[in-house]
């Protein structure tokens, strides 16, 4: 069985458990709210009017989901995948819950699609996600149901992941805890295929942008010493910063929001930069930092890699050590992960995953992913780290010994790259945490984390 893709027309990082059997006296007084939001999403789309999907995202979408991806950003996406897909027509309602809805659906291109609409479980029971599967046979759609217990979840994705190891489209580390014990932990496939060297439950993984998790909680921890505001300027920390307008405009916020303006530092001189001079925070800046803003800053949101760069490089000015070690000495020895770092490519690591990807080629050869990496990653991602240390790390946000806002109700962060994929989903109400770590190209950690969500017990 093909791996399923979740094509994220529209994500938000939380556990997206609203989509499950509930008992009647729970119910919402409104049967399937979540089929009504579907169907006023399918009209919306199909306008092809960015103003008429911007008042959709404002009235149908719960508060928690806009923080986390915000309005302009789902813009962003609907305006790429509407070019994509052309229109969307439901064919049948595959299943309706109290809190959650499947529905068979075929795009303008011809594609089939399984979309999955969950709702808040508090009235008015707005929207937390629309998320979308490819279809491989409409007449054949499997539709995920919470497992009874803790026992059976375990049993449903053992077999699950067995069967996509064997199928050559998981590789990788899968842990499940409940209240930070662990309820399921096991490792697929091989950290290194040249060498033959399995993946175990210790391996470290590319984690991708999580990495930005951890600056996000550096950058939290400076304000709260009162050595940086959220509202100071690039230039109060970086005066030679070479874009002048976004020296004297872009704030902390605003690189922490992804509203400063700021672009990417993948693309033309990345790829002309020998990877392996890639190895500080000093040598991405060149990669961007005099690129003219792509927005002014605080009117837009895009994704932006570049802008994370700009934080560590902030981080370092304020401390006035490298960006590697506060986080190893503020972040990841508080939370007691010994096996999280920014490794250079080429010391020798032991135990460390090898990304294999197939460069954009559905069923195409798997070869390794170095030539595409930099010599060490940054800020913005790129570093490594093991599923147990991920654990720890969400244990310690849990506990307010590492601190992020936003998280109340969990937390969902992830990140994906040629031969990288990584997801950790936390829902702080049911205590459950699903960690997935893969060697795969993306979204091989995301659908599996999204499959696993949709089975958890109540």
């Amino acid at each position: 069985m093909a791996l399923r893709f979740i094509f994220g027309l529209i994500t938000v990082c939380s556990m997206g458990r609203a989509a499950q059997n509930s008992s009647a006296q729970d119910a919402p007084a409104q049967a399937f709210p979540a089929t009504a939001h579907l169907n006023a999403y399918i009209k919306a789309f199909n306008s092809g009017s960015a103003d008429e999907m911007r008042q959709f995202f404002k009235d149908h979408y719960a508060a928690a989901a806009l923080r986390e991806t915000p309005v302009e950003a789902r813009i962003a996406r609907y305006t790429t995948n509407f070019s994509r897909l052309k229109s969307l027509q439901i064919q049948k309602i595959a299943a309706e819950r109290p809190y959650g809805t499947f529905a068979l659906a075929k795009t303008g291109n011809g594609d089939d699609f399984l979309l999955r609409a969950a709702v808040e479980k508090q009235p008015p029971h707005k929207l937390l996600f629309i998320f979308f599967e490819p279809v491989d046979d409409p007449k054949n759609i499997a539709i995920p149901d919470p497992k009874a217990d803790d026992r059976e979840l375990a049993a449903a994705v053992g077999a699950f992941l067995d069967a996509q190891a064997k199928a050559d489209e998981f590789s990788g580390v899968v842990l499940i805890a409940k209240n930070f014990k662990v309820l399921f932990h096991e490792a697929y496939g091989e950290a290194d295929r040249e060498k033959k060297i399995p993946n175990g439950k210790t391996t470290k993984f590319n984690l991708g942008s999580i990495n930005k998790s951890f600056t996000r909680a550096a950058i939290h921890k400076l304000e709260k010493e009162g050595r940086l505001g959220f509202d100071d300027p690039i230039q109060k920390f970086l005066p030679d910063y070479p874009n002048r307008q976004a020296a004297e405009k872009v704030t902390v916020r605003h690189l922490l929001e992804m509203t400063s303006g700021i672009g990417d530092f993948f693309g033309t001189r990345y790829e002309a930069t020998p990877k392996d001079k890639i190895r500080s925070i000093r040598d991405y800046l060149p990669l961007f930092a005099d690129l003219p803003l792509e927005f002014e800053p605080g009117r837009g949101n895009r994704y932006s890699n570049g802008g994370y760069i700009v934080l560590g490089a902030i981080i370092e000015k304020v401390t006035g050590t490298d960006y590697y070690t506060y986080v190893r000495e503020n972040i990841f020895q508080p939370c007691g992960m010994s096996d999280t770092d920014s490794y250079e490519r080429d010391k020798g690591i032991s135990n460390l995953a090898m990304g294999h990807t197939r460069r954009g080629q559905p069923g195409g050869e798997r070869v390794l992913n170095h030539q595409t990496l930099p010599g060490r990653g940054s800020s913005a991602g790129g570093g490594y780290s093991t599923s147990e240390d991920l654990l720890k790390y969400v244990q310690a946000l849990s506990t307010g010994k590492i601190f992020l806002p936003d998280i109340a109700n969990g937390l969902g962060i992830a990140g994906g790259a040629p031969g990288i994929s990584s997801a950790v989903e936390w829902d702080r109400r049911s205590g459950y945490l699903v960690i997935v770590l893969t060697n795969f190209d993306p979204p091989a950690a995301g659908a599996a984390a999204r499959r696993i969500v949709s089975w958890l017990p109540e």
